[in-house]
């Protein structure tokens, strides 16, 4: 018989058992029902008197002795098989192998698979985590643990069941969580490790799976096996450029190209360029380390010289992000993937690793970005209803394991200079609206002002921290329009005093002066739009400087080194431009870039850019380059121009007494600068001067070949024309004659009577 003949027949008999076995089952289960059912009815009638009964009980009686012997002689299915006969007097088969016969087929061919569904080792216990270094509590507080545990631990999917041992009345010291999912485990390892609960107590986390990987581990060190090196280049390369060019990059043909430019005055020059390098658009990291483009699967980091890819992110349908100001954060928002076991919505990547350090719930990104993060990269807040959330890292985890309640926060900003955050409340019945500076991480309330009347606030800092300006729109008692006040706070000086500029006008912008004491406020409205400029100084008095009236100004763009500012009227303006030097309150030039979108400063505030881009106009798509006094050097015409954003460069490494060296030799650097701008210049000319210098060589050098071949034919020339030498103009000066030709020019009659 074949192998596949013996397995059908196994196959056969192995059905056939399953349905007599079943029938048995439910035959032996009736015949006990009714052998209970017969001997209670039995017992009833031997003790009625009624000989009916009685006569009932007899039938009875005999009934349930049939019944038993049917269940005693029904056959025995265990040997049911072996006593199997077939039909047509066939003999019953040897399934045995021969003895030549090679077993060919794997048991993973055969049962593939039946072996895939064999349970293994680890099931049922790959989604349970073992936390060690919680603390040791009794009873009384062992609800109290539970619920802080639960807390923690549940932001990384559902706990299903948890389990403390206990010995001697208290907490052993470490716990065991069983998620839904073996990757809620995993999330819980990768993000609860190493979280701190408080000073005597920081979570180590492992999955339960891992502990025979543990207990297999050498008692002998061994070398870890070396990981190749991934060289990305100079990340900081174009910092080392000779002449000091700074980059910007451009998205063009309607997003389909993307490059990377240094700026030069003549034109840009070309430092990379690709195809379809983003879906969207891109954006620089805080020190112009990074460039992020955007995808439909997540987010690529590019760098180094040649700019290869650094990492990447995996999250889907990004549309948004942020980077941490020490560029070792990065924030992702998408609306695609957010659920409620598993917050994807908003994910905090670590750039070194690559590694999600914690998701979070969004329920809307009008007001991006989400969290807000502190100067130096250590802390950062998230504002949501009577709550402001403050987290630090790298754990991730709440500041001091709470939010802060407070009623009715509209808005939040950190201090650039100090980790000291800046938030408003509004009135609310008989309580004044108050603006609360508070330090952290102590949370110390430095100072409190309270404002009365108020409809809005907004918050401006000074780009290094010195200065706070809390705009406070504001409707006095017994009138109906809205007054404007600007409350300074001086946040280097003792209980920080407060200073006030009233504004009656409507305000359109506000702007400091990012390394100064001066601020801008464009006010009116069009078209008499005037520019007021005002000083802080240090005696406790804000000086009106300078006012422009009748200004077509809707944007304030400060030079990134101060001093110089653009008064831009952007997309419905026309794109009117005004170059002022605050130094006098000057205005150095008026321009005009027609429709002009953005404004950009280089982050040396030698040059601006002003563009119009496709994505707001969709005619004279361009960018042009300007110097900060206004002189325009350049005008790109890109195809369907989108995007520039200057590459930002990392604070100085000089301290401040070498600046103030550097700015005291000004003029010394100044002479070499200059030396070396008319070497350029020369250098462009000396060029032109070698190109026309050999080009006048290879004309000198043809010539003399020419002159050679000419006097080579002087004799043939001879010979072919008589021995006339017609080589010279005057060589036959006796063969010739003389001739008078006269020609008729003109004939005019003029009447003698006209005279």
């Amino acid at each position: 018989m074949s192998f596949y003949s013996k397995m059908t027949h196994l196959a056969h008999l192995d059905h056939r058992n399953n349905i007599i076995w079943t029938f048995t089952l439910i035959l032996n289960q009736a015949v006990i029902v009714l052998l209970n059912l017969c001997c209670a009815l039995l017992q009833i009638s031997l003790y009625e008197p009624s000989p009916a009964l009685r006569t009932h009980g007899t039938v009875l009686l005999a009934l349930a002795v049939v019944g038993a012997r049917l269940l005693c002689t029904w056959p025995n299915t265990d040997n049911m098989e072996a006593e199997m006969e077939y039909d047509d007097g066939e003999e019953e088969p040897s399934f045995s192998d021969p003895e030549d016969f090679v077993d060919d087929i794997s048991d993973q061919e055969l049962l593939g698979d039946v072996l895939r569904d064999k349970p293994q080792e680890a099931d049922g216990i790959d989604s349970v985590v073992v936390v060690d270094n919680v603390p040791q509590v009794g009873p009384d507080r062992l609800e109290k643990l539970k619920n802080v545990i639960q807390k923690i631990f549940s932001k990384f999917g559902k706990i299903t069941n948890d389990f403390y041992p206990v010995a001697d009345g208290k907490t052993k010291g470490y716990i065991f969580l069983e998620y839904s999912a073996p990757s809620h485990a995993q999330e819980a390892v990768k993000n609860a490790d190493g979280y701190k609960l408080d000073k005597q107590h920081t979570f180590r986390v492992n999955l339960f799976t891992d502990f025979d990987k543990y207990m297999s581990i050498s008692d002998e060190w061994e070398a870890p096996e070396k990981q190749p090196f991934k060289d990305f280049g100079n990340l900081r390369h174009w910092m080392e450029d000779s002449d000091c060019r700074d980059q910007y990059s451009v998205i063009y043909d309607s997003g389909e190209r993307t490059g990377i430019f240094a700026n030069d005055v003549k034109e840009p020059i070309e430092v990379e360029e690709r195809a379809r390098w983003t879906e969207t658009y891109v954006r620089w990291s805080p020190k112009g380390t990074y460039l992020a483009t955007f995808h439909q699967r997540g987010i690529a980091l590019w760098g180094g010289e040649k700019f290869k890819q650094i990492q990447r992110f995996s999250h889907q349908g990004v549309q948004l992000i942020d980077f941490s100001p020490c560029e070792r954060y990065v924030v992702t928002f998408s609306p695609l993937m957010d659920t409620k076991d598993d917050p994807q919505a908003i994910i905090i990547w670590d750039v070194l690793t690559g590694q999600k350090k914690r998701g979070f719930h969004c329920e809307s990104s009008a007001h991006w970005p989400i969290f807000k993060w502190s100067p130096d990269g250590k802390f950062f807040a998230r504002m949501t209803q009577d709550t402001l959330s403050i987290y630090e890292t790298p754990s991730m985890g709440l500041l001091d394991k709470k939010s802060l309640k407070i009623n009715g926060i509209k808005d939040f900003s950190w201090s650039p200079g100090d980790n000291i955050i800046a938030f408003w409340v509004p009135e609310d019945k008989d309580i004044p609206a108050r603006v609360t500076l508070m330090q952290l991480p102590s949370r110390n309330e430095i100072r409190v002002r309270n404002l009365f009347n108020v409809v809005d606030c907004k918050l401006h800092w000074q780009k290094n921290g010195d200065y706070l300006c809390v705009k406070v729109d504001r409707t006095p008692k017994g009138t109906q329009g809205v007054v404007t006040n600007f409350e300074i706070f001086r946040m280097r000086e003792k209980q920080v005093p407060v200073d006030v500029v009233e504004m009656k006008e409507g305000i359109i912008a506000f702007a400091w002066e990012p390394n100064g004491s001066k601020f801008a406020v464009l006010h009116g409205e069009s078209p008499r739009i005037n520019v007021s400029f005002y000083h802080v100084k240090n005696n406790g008095k804000i000086d009106l400087i300078k006012m422009f009236d009748k200004q077509q100004a809707n944007s304030i763009f400060w030079s990134p080194q101060g001093q110089f500012l653009v008064l831009a009227g952007l997309r419905s303006m026309n794109g009117a431009l005004a170059f002022v030097d605050t130094s006098d309150c000057t205005m150095m030039n008026i321009a005009e870039h027609y429709m002009a979108s953005d404004v950009e400063w280089d982050p040396t505030g030698r040059y601006v850019v002003t563009s119009v881009s496709w994505w707001s106009h969709k005619v004279d798509n361009a960018f042009w380059l300007w110097t900060f006094q206004g002189r325009l050097l350049q005008k790109n015409n890109k195809e369907r121009f989108c995007q520039l954003l200057w590459r930002p460069r990392p604070p100085s490494l000089l301290t401040q007494e070498q600046i103030k060296l550097i700015k005291k030799d000004l003029k010394k650097y100044s002479k070499i600068f200059e030396q070396k701008d008319r070497l350029s210049q020369s250098k462009a000319s000396k060029e032109l001067v070698d190109k026309r210098r050999t080009m006048m060589e290879d004309y000198r050098k043809y010539r003399e070949r020419a002159m050679d071949m000419y006097n080579e034919q002087r004799p043939l020339r001879l010979e072919l024309r008589g021995g006339v030498d017609t080589d010279e103009l005057d060589s036959n000066v006796d063969d010739w004659e003389e001739e008078t030709i006269e020609f008729f020019i003109n004939e005019e009659i003029i009447p003698i009577g006209d005279l």
